[in-house]
Order: structure tokens, then C-alpha cells, then sequence
């Protein structure tokens, strides 16, 4: 396989790439770039199905909405979101690295908005999201949320597979990677 980028086979699709984390959770992902380092390939990934966050909506304007990062304990608000995303077709992934929703979804387009269109008005949130579903839970307001920017998963190839590159190996190989497809970027000029 080129290191300049995916292949595309004689059909048009990208090649995909399973990614396993230390849990043993999956997540199909799309090949963006393979990247030579160390003696290792990695893979700059996207995930095939859209990528989602879980939302704690503030109860009042000026309350801040909470992202929820740890999700061991969200089960019970993820069932009604389950049932939620159903009604639409479309299916909660428990991936590793982030929630997913497979279906027939329509993709946010991050041009179509204007700054003060999008949730996630602070000066230091770099993400902006777009509301999928709202739902209530445990007598308080949720939500799912697409991020607008490119959600990518960087992992190491291993047999055939991407194992997710995590913790200090991610601290490590960051800088090289971001090195490397900027070297890429001006040799394409």
C-alpha cells in the first residue's frame, strides 16, 4: 500500500481499517493516510459511522452544557437514547474511542452554518456540534451531538488491523504524525 495516502480499488472505496482499543471494543474506520514512523505503520482514521457525543443540556441559559466523558456510568441515559435514535432508524454504537450512530444519517455540512448558528458559544471550544436527538433522562435534558470538525483516530497497524494508539504512545507520535502530513501538504504544492 502507498504511504501518500489510501488506495482506492478499482470500485471507488476507500479501504477500511478495524480499530480495536484496550477494551476490546471496535470501530470501523475509513484509511485516510498511512503513516510510516519508528518502524510502525499508523493509520489516520475516520470512522465509517458518524461519530456522536453525549450532552448534559444546562437546565437554565446560564448554565453550561457538560459533555460527558465517562460513559461506564451513563448506561441508563444510552438505553433511552437507544430507543430515541430507533424511532429515526438509526442505531447507538457503543465504539471504542467514541459513541457512534450508524443509519441513514445526512451529514452537517460545517459550511452551512453561521459562528452564531452553533452550540458551543465558548471562546475556548475548538469543536462545534450539531444536535442529533434530545431526550430526557433521570429528570434532566440530554443530548447526542455531531461534531462539525473532522473526527480522526489515529492507530498503529497490526496484522491487518488498527490497534488505538493511546496515552503516551499518542503523546509521542502526535507531533510526528502532524510533522509528516505537513511535509506531505507542502510536497503536494
Amino acid at each position: 500500500m502507498s504511504t501518500d495516502g489510501p488506495s482506492i480499488n478499482g470500485t471507488g472505496d476507500v479501504p477500511t481499517v478495524l480499530v480495536r482499543d484496550q477494551s476490546g471494543r471496535q470501530l470501523l474506520c475509513f484509511l485516510e493516510q498511512l503513516i510510516p514512523l519508528e518502524g510502525k505503520d499508523y493509520a489516520l482514521l475516520t470512522p465509517v459511522d458518524t461519530p456522536v457525543c453525549l450532552v448534559q443540556i444546562a437546565e437554565n441559559e446560564n448554565g453550561e452544557d457538560e459533555v460527558i466523558e465517562e460513559l461506564s456510568n451513563a448506561e441508563p441515559i444510552l438505553s433511552i437514547a437507544d430507543v430515541v435514535l430507533q424511532e429515526h432508524d438509526l442505531t447507538l454504537v457503543r465504539s471504542a474511542v467514541t459513541l457512534t450512530v450508524s443509519g441513514d444519517l445526512e451529514e452537517p455540512d460545517p459550511e452551512e452554518y453561521d459562528d452564531d448558528e452553533l452550540d458551543g458559544d465558548d471562546e475556548d471550544e475548538t469543536d462545534l456540534y450539531e444536535m442529533l436527538i434530545q431526550f430526557r433522562a433521570e429528570e434532566k435534558e440530554y443530548g447526542l451531538f455531531i461534531p462539525l470538525d473532522p473526527f480522526f483516530v489515529v492507530a498503529r497497524m497490526e496484522n491487518g488491523e488498527g490497534v488505538l494508539v493511546e496515552g503516551e504512545e499518542f503523546e509521542r507520535v502526535q507531533p510526528l504524525i502532524e510533522a509528516e502530513l505537513d511535509e506531505r501538504e507542502l510536497g503536494d504544492d
